[in-house]
């Protein structure tokens, strides 16, 4: 599938280069809520990103002393929820095309923390909507995701939107209306990178921030 030129122009901006790793390493710090009248809870958190596949791994500490420990991905058998504390597990969700679509939609959206992967990635879906707003797409384990991308000022990744991510309420997936933006964009190992970046929900009329957070080292994996 041919790649239209301003997803080219795009990845050349943000600093792509042909052969140089397979996937990004970074590390965030940040602050998450599940509603928008819920506390603030603070993370520290590492993560994967693939280049050539849909795919990533989210590791955090959560919490006081970080007791609970979460790690949030998409592999090849499938979208990968566990929560435990002090090694006791509350929370194991891996199968369902709700949550499939759910961490597509993510590993879309953080593309910009993964600018390698517009190129390298073979199953992305592109579309040009107008001259500032994308649409990139992926299908994996019988689930598809689509999320806009939206360019800010100096023609990088500055928002993120979709009208249908899953979310998780209860022992169900609702789709609802997510958004985020990105932000602090820095020049860090040959890449524009944003340094900050939050994402939110739109639940009964009502828009709210759930998580942010901000990048304390980013690199390449060779």
């Amino acid at each position: 599938m041919q790649i239209p030129s301003a997803i080219e122009d795009l990845a050349n901006r943000l600093g792509f280069r042909p052969g140089r790793g397979s996937a990004a390493r970074l590390s965030q710090v940040g602050t998450m809520r599940n509603s928008s009248d819920g506390r603030w809870t603070k993370f520290t958190a590492t993560q994967r990103i693939d280049f050539q596949n849909p795919g990533f791994e989210w590791r955090a500490r959560v919490g006081p002393f970080g007791l609970l420990c979460v790690r949030d991905a998409l592999k090849d058998e499938g979208p990968i929820l566990d929560v435990k504390v002090l090694g006791i597990r509350l929370i194991s969700a891996s199968s369902g095309p709700s949550a499939t679509k759910g961490e597509i939609m993510r590993y879309l959206a953080e593309l910009a923390w993964a600018p390698d992967a517009i190129m390298q990635n073979e199953q992305l879906h592109w579309r040009v909507l107008n001259h500032d707003t994308l649409s990139v797409a992926c299908e994996a384990q019988s689930a598809r995701g689509e999320v806009q991308l939206g360019l800010d000022s100096d023609g990088r990744i500055g928002s993120v939107y979709a009208p249908d991510r899953p979310r998780r309420e209860g022992a169900t997936f609702v789709e609802r209306p997510w958004r985020g933006r990105f932000y602090d964009y820095r020049w860090h190992d040959g890449r524009w990178l944003p340094f900050a970046g939050e994402v939110g929900w739109d639940v009964g009329g009502e828009s709210f921030v759930a998580w942010r957070g901000e990048l304390t080292n980013w690199a390449i994996e060779v």
